[in-house]
């Protein structure tokens, strides 16, 4: 099964100073950062449908990145972009989509039209989920940020066939836990904070995700992510 995966080795991010990989040669490319949880998005995606072999994975380093990226690659500049048949395409979620879509493997939306109702549903707060999140960070963050993770409690539950917000792993679930992840580590290293407190479905859910091998393997070193949101978020702290 997809979610057992392939463990793949960690390549240095490619830098300024890197040549640019032959574009449009046929390769299919995913552009990626680490730390970047739009860009885990599609990782998971890749992984849990097992792409390993059809997608290559190509880190960039944010602060230093490559000319060639936004000259050649991804006018945009950022990541994730995906490379695939002569044109190259971002954002993330339309990434899971598309690559739900054009590549084989389980599929990632469910066909029961009372969870894709519901999955779109929940898609279609994820940005409203990570702007309550990170505007917390401004204010009082633990009770600021409650909400939001209300709101993932109360939405867990809903199909009896499994622990994700569709009973089966999903898109929605590949849409959130990047940012539950990150949240979940510094409300608790910064914080003193366990945002499963009170919420068991979250806490089931969060133990779930952790048993995919599809996501874990994409898991930032929690120390990075620390020391990213206290120098870019938490600086006035």
């Amino acid at each position: 099964m997809a979610t057992a995966g392939v463990q793949e080795a960690r390549i240095p991010p490619l830098t300024s100073t890197s040549e640019i990989p032959p574009l449009f040669d046929g390769t299919t490319r995913l552009y990626i950062s680490y730390l970047c949880p739009y860009a885990q998005r599609v990782w998971i995606t890749r992984n849990y449908k097992g792409l390993q072999d059809k997608i290559e994975l190509v880190p960039i380093d944010l602060q230093n990145r490559p000319a060639w990226y936004k000259e050649k690659v991804y006018p945009e500049n950022k990541v994730p972009s995906l490379e695939h048949n002569g044109k190259v395409l971002g954002e993330s979620l339309d990434l899971v989509k598309y690559i739900d879509d054009n590549f084989e493997g389980q599929s990632l939306v469910p066909s029961d039209p009372a969870k894709k109702e519901f999955g779109e549903q929940l898609i279609s707060y994820v940005d409203t989920f990570t702007k309550e999140l990170y505007s917390a960070l401004k204010g009082d963050p633990i009770q600021q940020a409650s909400p939001a993770f209300d709101y993932l409690e109360n939405s867990l539950g809903k199909f009896d066939d499994g622990p994700f917000f569709l009973g089966q792993f999903s898109w929605v679930d590949i849409a959130y836990v990047p940012f539950v992840e990150r949240f979940q580590l510094v409300f608790f290293e910064v914080f003193k904070h366990d945002i499963t407190e009170g919420r068991p479905k979250l806490a089931a859910w969060i133990e779930e995700v952790n048993k995919i091998n599809a996501y874990t393997q994409t898991r930032g070193d929690p120390k990075d992510i620390v020391d990213l949101f206290k120098k870019r978020f938490l600086a006035q702290q």
